[in-house]
C-alpha cells in the first residue's frame, strides 16, 4: 500500500453468511428428523382424512353432505401439507420413503401429481418471485408485475385490471387447476417427442391419478344423487382450492422481485423475498408451517416442527447482519399481497 493511501474496510465474504447460520442452526439440532412428530402427525391428519370419507358413505343422500365437503376440503388441504413436507425429505433423509408418502398423499389421496409439484416447488425455492426463474410469477389468470399486465389481451387485460378484487373468487378454481395440471404434466410431451415435465414414476403417477378419479366419483354416485354428488364435488374442490390458494398467498406475494441485475447471496435471496406470518400454535397448523415462510425456504429440509424454534435464531442472524425481516399478521399478509396486485394493473386503469 502507498504511504498515505486509505486503507479500505475488508471484503465481506457474503456467501460465508449462510454458512455461519447454518451452522448455528445445526448446533441448536433443528435439522434433525421428528419422527415421532411426524408419525402423530400423519395418524392424525390420515385419520381425519379417512373418517370424513367414511362419514360421507354413512351419511348417505343427503343435504348434509354439502357442509361435509366442506370439512373435508379442510382435510384434504392438511394431507397436501404432509406432501409437501415428503417432497423437501423433512420427514425421511432418503428419497425411497419421501417419494411413497408424497405419491400417497398427492397422486392417491389428493390427485395432485407429486412429480409435477416437486419439480415446479424446486424451480421456486431456487428462485423465489423471480420474474424469469420463479413459475409462480410467471404471468397466467395472475399477472405480477407491469411489464407483464401491458402484455396482456382481450380478456386476460380485463382480468389485470381487476385482479385484486377477483383474486379470492379465483382461487375457488384452483383446486381444478391443480387437477388440470397434473394430467397435463404427466402426458405433455414438446414438439419433439419428449416429456414436458421430468417425473421418476409417471406411469405410477399417471395410474394413482386414475384410481383416485374412479374413486373418488364412485364413491360420490354410489351414497348420493347426480345432483348432490356434483355439488359435493363443487363445494370440496373450489374450497380446497381456496384453502391451498390461501396458504401460499401471504408467503411472497408483495415482496421484491429480483431480477436478472440482482447480485444476491443465497442468503439474502430467500430472506428478502419472503414474509412470515404471525399467529401462534392455530396458524402453525392451520398454514401447515407456511407461516415460517423465511426459515422454510433457508431450511427446506428442516421438519416442519422445528420451524417456531428457529425462528428466533434466524431473526437475529438477520438484524446482525442488517437484513430486512418480514413478518406481519394474516390479514394484513393478505392486504399486502392484494395491494401489489391492484397496483400492477395500475397502468391498465390508468
Amino acid at each position: 500500500m502507498a504511504l498515505g493511501a486509505v486503507a479500505e474496510p475488508p471484503v465481506r465474504r457474503r456467501g460465508s453468511d449462510y454458512a455461519q447460520l447454518s451452522r448455528r442452526i445445526t448446533q441448536a439440532g433443528l435439522l434433525e428428523r421428528r419422527p415421532g412428530w411426524y408419525v402423530a402427525r400423519i395418524v392424525l391428519t390420515l385419520g381425519a382424512f379417512v373418517a370424513g370419507w367414511v362419514a360421507v358413505f354413512l351419511l348417505g343422500d343427503s343435504w348434509w353432505q354439502l357442509p361435509l365437503a366442506a370439512v373435508l376440503a379442510v382435510a384434504t388441504t392438511q394431507v397436501a401439507f404432509l406432501g409437501h413436507d415428503a417432497g423437501h425429505r423433512q420427514m425421511f433423509r432418503r428419497r425411497g420413503p419421501s417419494e411413497m408418502v408424497g405419491l400417497f398423499a398427492g397422486n392417491l389421496a389428493v390427485g395432485l401429481s407429486y412429480g409435477w409439484w416437486v419439480d415446479k416447488h424446486n424451480r421456486h425455492h431456487a428462485n423465489p418471485n423471480h420474474e424469469d426463474e420463479d413459475p409462480d410469477v410467471g404471468a397466467g389468470a395472475l399477472v405480477w408485475t407491469p411489464e407483464q399486465a401491458l402484455e396482456t389481451r382481450g380478456f386476460g387485460r380485463w382480468l389485470a385490471k381487476r385482479q385484486a378484487y377477483l383474486f379470492f373468487p379465483m382461487l375457488l378454481l384452483e383446486g381444478l387447476n391443480l387437477h388440470v395440471s397434473s394430467i397435463r404434466a404427466i402426458v405433455g410431451r414438446e414438439p419433439d417427442g419428449r416429456y414436458r415435465t421430468p417425473m421418476r414414476h409417471r406411469a405410477v403417477e399417471g395410474l394413482l391419478l386414475v384410481v383416485h378419479t374412479v374413486g373418488y366419483v364412485a364413491l360420490l354416485l354410489a351414497v348420493m344423487s347426480p345432483v348432490k354428488a356434483l355439488l359435493f364435488a363443487v363445494v370440496h374442490q373450489a374450497l380446497w382450492g381456496l384453502y391451498m390458494g390461501c396458504s401460499f398467498a401471504p408467503n411472497h406475494k408483495g415482496m421484491p422481485m429480483p431480477t436478472a441485475e440482482d447480485e444476491l447471496d443465497f442468503l439474502r435471496k430467500q430472506v428478502l423475498t419472503s414474509r412470515n406470518v404471525r399467529g401462534g400454535r392455530f396458524v402453525d397448523t392451520a398454514l401447515g408451517g407456511l407461516n415460517y415462510q423465511i426459515e422454510h425456504h433457508l431450511f427446506p429440509n428442516m421438519p416442519r416442527a422445528n420451524l417456531r424454534r428457529a425462528q428466533p435464531i434466524v431473526r437475529a442472524y438477520c438484524v446482525e447482519q442488517d437484513i430486512p425481516y418480514a413478518e406481519t399478521g394474516l390479514i394484513e399478509s393478505y392486504r399486502q399481497a392484494l395491494g401489489h396486485l391492484h397496483e400492477v394493473g395500475r397502468p391498465l386503469r390508468g
